[in-house]
């Protein structure tokens, strides 16, 4: 049995698909100071909305909100449905506090208290 829908009901379910994938994330992409909603994130790459394609490539920072979680390289992958996709090349999480250059011993102690005279 085949399906055949019509295009003008294949178009507004593309429609509706679409809208509730940008409703659905928080998550942002910052590229070159501006700011594009990603629709659609994995383990290897997102996708961000691909009817007006923004020329993406190289290094990128997303979000969560107003919380950065990664600093990543990119590079497009395919269009699909009305989604252009994107790759990570590398993807390096964000901290917000600087990297120790020494070891923390497990037993090292909190304070120092000093002998009252």
């Amino acid at each position: 049995m085949t399906t055949f829908v019509p295009k003008e009901v294949q178009a507004g379910l593309d429609s509706a698909r679409m809208q509730s994938l940008k409703s659905g994330s928080r998550l942002r992409l910052s590229a070159d100071g501006k700011l594009h909603p990603v629709l659609r994130m994995w383990d290897t790459g997102f996708s961000v909305d691909g009817t007006a394609p923004p020329v993406l490539r190289g290094f990128v920072d997303l979000y969560d909100g107003a919380i950065h979680l990664f600093q990543c390289l990119i590079v497009a992958s395919e269009e699909d449905a009305g989604e252009m996709k994107f790759e990570f090349k590398r993807m390096t999480a964000v901290s917000d506090t600087a990297p120790l250059d020494f070891e923390q011993l497990a037993d090292a102690p909190v304070a120092l208290i000093e002998a009252q005279t």
